[in-house]
């Protein structure tokens, strides 16, 4: 029976790490096809969310209307069902991405993944049940506690140790064979427990959380269910805000999921009440802390100060909302029911603020719907304490509506467009200064921004921010053709600014994902319309419209679309330099734009230049803010040796730096972890 016991806590152990180990591996096989966009990890985690219910609700189903032995059949076969799917190799046809990407993610996914981790989803709950029914006396609850902590172990796991160190094909082929051993393990307990008989058992009453005595309560679902949406509302708006609206640095959403976790950990191993009364008002200072600094959009504190105030308010609401849930169990009858209806809270959390927000509200007010939301949650659940504090959340709420409202109210201050979509929220900024600017027009998403105009006489048609003419890519653009006419591809579009680099009878061509980047840059800036070249925009992917298109003999190739905390890595690689070359003339350059605060780009640049046999320039020029220039950083990759030569490249360039630690980046590997910049974080 101790071997056994051992085999169940290995078992969802296992079954907990593949669970969470495959959400990156799938989500970044999929960024290729949908632009490395940000949201795809959102959108998968909605997904993950979504399935992790269907499990939860095959457990459930399976536990409740059959017999032990009928379990086992069944299970066993759902089991070797999924081990037909193995492989984990996710190559969606680029032509067949859905109108909304989202979609796609769902589609995608369900017929590539969706069964193995539907057997997956459902171990924890299904293996609670059996170990409940099969060890009378032993508490199932801390083998949940147990499965958040593989999970956590595999998140932390990944970035760190897995994807820096094993190509994608060995990642796949690892997980396919961590999951023929659950399946083999799995159904092996499975059938030994075909004869056991469930013992009955009724619920455990809800303990009233200030004297111990029994709280009534009609309908316990609908408390669970909230709490648990509220936990995922949560995960899923920090997330959103913290790189949208803070730093755009990569790997930014693994502290959260880690402390949402870690939550989950204490909260069933009994942590919550012990501490609960001394507990409520941190929940309440935190809550009220992120308030008020979501007050006022234009307040920006340092990343030092707003990620750990963030992070923290993460983990004691979650903590919080988590303990009351654990508190709020059931005895082992409701066992399946219990983890049924939590589930299905923690995905309608994530689909309300990972989908249908980005749908229904114009910008990015998700965090503070959300603790409106969790404010009432905590008014509901504290309701037995007194009239003390029912007064103190409620006046929480309404602080938390004043703080939307005014979020809404700020956002239309000094905003003439605001646009959503799946790729984020877009902003035009309408200002007045600088005063010499006479009007200046910025175009962003979140906190990057993606080029600006001012419209003073003396500065209309010239290159603002990273753009300047004595840039990498104005070198690139002035020097590349002498006066001969030259075509020019542009990957990622913004305000269009490297348009004014063209002259009669040049062509250049902008690749853009977003279509409402070409809708804010054709109507809010002039430099497409004035442009003295011919200029197209060519919506979708770059490398997937570049794939698909004939040869385009370009001068020059602008790889502009680096300036995020989705780093879109199928830019970067070796095979899409090989396909940059296809389209480029012989002596023509590729101008890569690596200026990032977070990440260093330019020895990935370096490694694939060298790869490929050509040389790479890195180019950084100064910022000059009162004429509206920025500090930039360009690489420049040629095998044009008289271009290299020119006084304006040697006086200004230099090799760009490799280094032994990061490898070369290709479709089957590639890690940022490496490359960021730790004393700017």
């Amino acid at each position: 029976m101790k071997l056994l016991r051992y085999l169940y806590t290995f078992t969802i152990f296992l079954s907990a790490f593949l669970l969470f180990v495959v959400e990156p591996m799938a989500a970044k096989q999929l960024l290729p096809t949908l632009g490395g966009s940000s949201a795809v990890w959102t959108t998968c985690l909605v997904f993950f969310s979504v399935v992790l219910l269907l499990g939860y609700l095959y457990a459930h189903w399976l536990s409740s209307r059959f017999t032990p032995a009928q379990q086992a059949m069944i299970h066993i076969l759902l089991l070797t069902a999924a081990l037909l799917m193995l492989g984990v190799h996710i190559r969606p046809n680029p032509l067949e991405v859905s109108y909304h990407p989202a979609l796609t993610v769902f589609r995608v996914l369900a017929t590539v993944i969706g069964l193995p981790y539907l057997a997956l989803s459902a171990t924890t709950p299904l293996l609670n049940a059996w170990y409940a029914s099969s060890f009378e006396g032993r508490s199932p609850y801390r083998l949940f506690a147990l499965s958040n902590f593989a999970s956590l172990l595999a998140l932390g796991s990944y970035p760190l140790l897995i994807e820096p160190h094993l190509t994608m094909s060995q990642q796949s082929a690892l997980w396919s064979s961590g999951f023929l051993l659950f399946a083999v393990i799995c159904g092996a307990i499975a059938w030994q427990g075909r004869g056991r008989v469930p013992s009955p058992s009724s619920a455990l009453p809800v303990g009233n959380l200030a004297h111990g005595e029994a709280v009534p309560s009609a309908a316990p679902e609908v408390l669970w269910f909230l709490l648990a949406m509220g936990g995922g509302m949560m995960l899923t708006s920090v997330t959103s805000h913290m790189s949208e609206n803070i730093a755009a640095i990569p790997l930014l959403w693994l502290p959260p999921l880690a402390l949402y976790l870690l939550t989950f950990i204490l909260a069933f191993q009994g942590a919550w009440l012990p501490v609960r009364q001394a507990m409520l008002r941190p929940v309440l200072v935190a809550l009220a802390s992120m308030a008020y600094v979501l007050r006022d959009i234009r307040t920006q504190l340092p990343i030092a100060v707003s990620v750990p105030l963030f992070l923290t308010g993460l983990f004691l609401t979650c903590f919080f909302l988590h303990g009351e849930l654990y508190v709020r169990r059931p005895g082992t009858a409701g066992l399946t029911r219990f983890y049924l209806t939590a589930a299905a809270g923690s995905a309608a959390g994530t689909l309300l603020v990972g989908v249908i927000a980005p749908l229904v509200l114009q910008a990015n007010y998700d965090l503070a719907c959300t603790l409106v939301v969790v404010a009432l949650i905590a008014l509901a659940v504290t309701w037995h304490d007194g009239w003390g504090m029912r007064m103190i959340w409620a006046a929480g709420a309404a602080g938390a509506i004043v703080v939307l409202s005014a979020q809404v109210r700020q956002y239309d201050d000094d905003t003439v467009a605001l646009m959503r979509s799946f790729y984020g929220t877009l902003r035009v900024k309408e200002s007045h200064l600088p005063p010499q600017s006479d009007t200046d027009r910025q175009l962003l998403n979140g906190t990057i921004e993606h080029g600006a105009e001012w419209f003073a006489p003396q500065f209309r048609g010239q290159p603002l921010t990273y753009y300047a003419s004595n840039s990498g890519l104005g070198m690139a653009m002035r020097l590349c053709c002498g006066l001969r006419p030259k075509r020019v591809g542009v990957i990622g579009l913004g305000t269009g600014t490297v348009a004014v680099y063209g002259n009669p009878g040049d062509v250049i061509r902008f690749y853009e994902i977003n279509p409402l980047v070409e809708l804010l840059a054709r109507h809010w800036f002039t430099f497409l319309h004035d442009s003295s070249a011919q200029t197209d925009v060519v919506l979708g992917d770059a490398r997937v419209s570049l794939a698909t298109e004939a040869p385009q003999h370009f001068n020059v190739i602008v790889v502009d679309a680096f300036s995020g905390d989705a780093i879109p890595v199928h830019l970067l690689t070796r095979e899409a330099l090989a396909l940059y070359r296809r389209h480029l003339q012989p002596d023509g350059i590729i101008a890569f734009h690596v200026s990032n605060q977070y990440v260093d780009l330019e020895p990935v640049v370096a490694a694939i230049a060298r790869n490929a046999g050509l040389r790479a320039m890195a180019v950084h020029s100064r910022a000059d803010e009162q004429n509206g220039l920025y500090y930039s950083d360009w690489i420049l990759v040629t095998a044009n040796q008289a271009f290299l030569a020119q006084p304006e490249i040697v006086n200004n360039g230099f090799p760009a730096p490799l280094r032994a630690d990061v490898r070369l980046w290709t479709d089957n590997y590639s890690s940022v972890f490496p490359l960021l910049k730790w004393h700017n974080q």
